[in-house]
């Protein structure tokens, strides 16, 4: 299972370097990634090292790459 979230978490991090700010829905289609809940996994993957940023507004989260 930690092999699969680090492997997502690889696909978040170029679709964001790719795509600039995205929503959840977004990287999911980006990515293929095919369950939601794996997504959620690789973004808290990436945002516990730090990689991304994130804000919430009117229930919609936005990720975008840390600078």
């Amino acid at each position: 299972m930690i092999h699969l979230i680090g492997t997502n978490a690889g696909l978040v991090w170029r679709a964001l370097n790719k795509g600039g700010r995205m929503s959840i829905k977004d990287i999911k289609k980006e990515t293929k990634i095919r369950k939601e809940k794996d997504v959620y996994m690789a973004v808290g993957w990436l945002a516990k090292e730090g990689k991304i940023d994130l804000s919430e507004q009117e229930g919609e989260i936005s990720i975008w790459l840390a600078e």
